[in-house]
């Protein structure tokens, strides 16, 4: 609500800028006329052309989702733009020439024409390109917001906010007439300096946005003292103030009625309807399913991404409870959401089900549609829906395995009608990075590489975005990082320039993972790992050999330290013996 009171408030306060100017004197060629065949055609004019933004807007920004790393960058670059413009009238001048020459001659036509419904409405869309000036930070918000999350309701209505605050201080001027006018040319000092502030105001938030300070919600579970904390707080969030809250005093389950008195009813509380499937790019394992193909059946949600420690972790439970469970009424569902561009690719989520040997229905939601209908925010996260359709239980996160399966054993007896036996719980026998991690000696924390996100690096050369660059290594202090060698820092991942160069991490965990990829070429790399300076031996993880030797054949998780003895602060470096590498982030376990 905030976000669209300052869209309607900046609308009202563009009429102050300079840049409206030149088409005051054909909206002032409005006053007297009548309101409803001259003014609120106008009105209606400038909000259409608006809305035409609004919904070009949020197409590119549907494209620019589909290529992430793109998107990102055109969003920032459009952000930063607006707000040079909003600091400097000449540059808000050239960026704007196109639509006010187009504006002018609109207007032009449009002033011939008095009494016209018809020209009234022109001379509003020829408005709202003349406007286009004034306009920096809504649509730099706009364009931002559609390249970072996609088409969506929410881009069209705060263009339109903006859109209303605008016809409003218009329709304020047409009804006043020259009062008004000679009253905002008076202003015009103040508007500009309003119009200044603003633009700091942008290139602030371009900033926040290129340290990657927007992603903070769709952060992982990573970190092992806090995660029943965040579970905890979430419940209680939940419990207080979602939506779905509201839908437990009204939709509980009833008590048994007398024609069925011995059937067997949960206490679980109903957190609210199944939201829609509807949105995934593709199906695997299976046909597109429904809400309403669904009923009748229990159905396990599980929101995950395949280079996802956390989800790896998970992937052993959700795969025996699928298996276990599946003649008695279970249906799984793995719902694949994206956190790097490389994850977006059918062919690698392919690759991976195969490797995890997942055989239930998986739904790509490369747009995020179901992750929104879900109103979810977490790797992993498990949603528990009953034969009626209605969700009664989410965890998010790892762990808590026992109450998850004694709630799919609840649900499955609500649904047969009668309390069943004990049936004992699934004890998966994980190997390699889905083994469950260490917390209790976990010191590391995960570490992304690509500079939007990263942090404790520490190579005496700073951060060269998006450019090549040597780089090098001095002592670490424990969870500090740095490249050596010749890389490349981009917004997600770092690539390797030339063969030779490594990266080293000072680390304290049982094991220590690495997301890779052989980059756009596709050929395989060779890499070396040492531990302190030698090869890892027993310590070694499970995608390279005692000797610590490896290699990159396809973007996802590597293992690479498995320590079997004691855990303790160590040094990890890998060397690669190939160039065109790329190296996403570090999770341990």
């Amino acid at each position: 609500m905030i976000l669209f009171t300052i869209a309607f408030l900046a609308g009202v306060l563009t009429i102050v800028s300079p840049c409206i100017l030149p088409v005051l004197p054909f909206v002032f060629s409005r006053a007297g006329q009548p309101f409803a065949r001259s003014v609120l055609p106008m009105l209606l004019g400038k909000v259409v052309t608006f809305a035409g933004v609004a919904t070009l807007a949020a197409l590119g920004g549907e494209w620019a989702v589909q290529a992430n790393e793109i998107g990102r960058y055109a969003a920032i670059a459009v952000l930063a733009v607006f707000g040079v413009t909003l600091l400097s009238p000449r540059v808000a001048a050239v960026a704007t020439r196109p639509a006010v020459a187009l504006g002018n001659r609109l207007s032009q036509r449009a002033a011939g024409q008095k009494g016209s419904v018809g020209a009234s409405f022109l001379l509003g869309a020829a408005t709202g390109l003349l406007w286009a000036p004034c306009a920096g930070p809504i649509l730099g918000l706009v364009l931002t917001g559609a390249a970072l999350h996609g088409a969506n309701v929410e881009t069209t209505l705060l263009l339109t906010a903006y859109a209303t605050g605008a016809a409003t201080s218009l329709a304020l001027a047409v009804v006043a007439g020259g009062r008004v006018f000679a009253a905002m040319k008076r202003s015009l000092g103040i508007g500009e300096r309003l119009r200044q502030g603003l633009g700091v105001a942008v290139l602030a938030g371009v900033a926040a946005i290129a340290l990657g300070l927007d992603t903070g919600l769709l952060a992982r579970l990573s970190y092992a003292g806090t995660t029943n904390l965040e579970q905890s707080l979430l419940e209680r969030l939940r419990g207080n103030s979602d939506t779905r809250a509201e839908a437990m005093a009204s939709n509980r389950v009833a008590p048994a009625t007398s024609g069925a008195r011995n059937a067997y009813q949960s206490n679980l509380p109903v957190e609210g309807a199944f939201p829609s499937l509807d949105g995934a790019v593709e199906w695997l394992n299976s046909e597109p399913l429904t809400t309403e193909q669904l009923r009748g059946k229990v159905v396990l949600v599980d929101f995950w991404t395949y280079s996802c420690i956390n989800c790896i972790r998970t992937i052993p439970y959700v795969r025996a409870w699928a298996e276990k469970y599946r003649d008695q009424g279970l249906i799984v569902i793995g719902v694949h959401a994206p956190e790097f561009a490389f994850e977006k690719r059918i062919g690698n989520v392919k690759r991976a089900v195969k490797n995890f040997e997942i055989g239930y229905p998986v739904a790509i939601d490369n747009d995020f549609a179901i992750w929104r209908a879900f109103a979810n925010n977490y790797w992993p996260a498990h949603y528990f829906i009953d034969a009626k359709g209605r969700i009664r239980h989410s965890h998010f996160g790892e762990g808590d395995y026992e109450r998850s399966e004694r709630v799919i054993q609840e649900l499955l007896a609500e649904a047969a009608g009668d309390r069943r036996t004990d049936l004992g719980l699934v004890t998966p026998n994980a190997q390699g990075a889905e083994a469950a991690p260490d917390f209790a000696r976990l010191g590391s924390g995960e570490d992304y590489i690509g500079y939007m996100r990263a942090s404790n690096f520490v190579s005496p050369e700073d951060i060269g975005v998006d450019e090549a660059r040597d780089y090098t290594v001095e002592d670490l202090r424990l969870n500090q990082w740095g490249l050596a060698g010749n890389w490349t820092m981009g917004a997600e991942q770092a690539t390797l320039n030339r063969a030779g160069g490594g990266i080293t991490y000072r680390f304290s965990a049982r094991d220590l993972h690495l997301v890779l990829g052989p980059g756009a070429s596709g050929r395989k790399v060779r890499f070396q790992v040492k531990v302190d300076g030698v090869a890892p031996g027993a310590d070694h993880g499970s995608d390279i050999d005692a000797d610590g030797n490896g290699t990159v054949a396809e973007t996802r998780l590597y293992q690479l330290i498995r320590q079997s003895g004691d855990v303790r602060e160590r040094t990890f470096e890998i060397r690669f013996l190939d160039s065109n590498v790329e190296a996403f982030v570090f999770t341990f376990g």
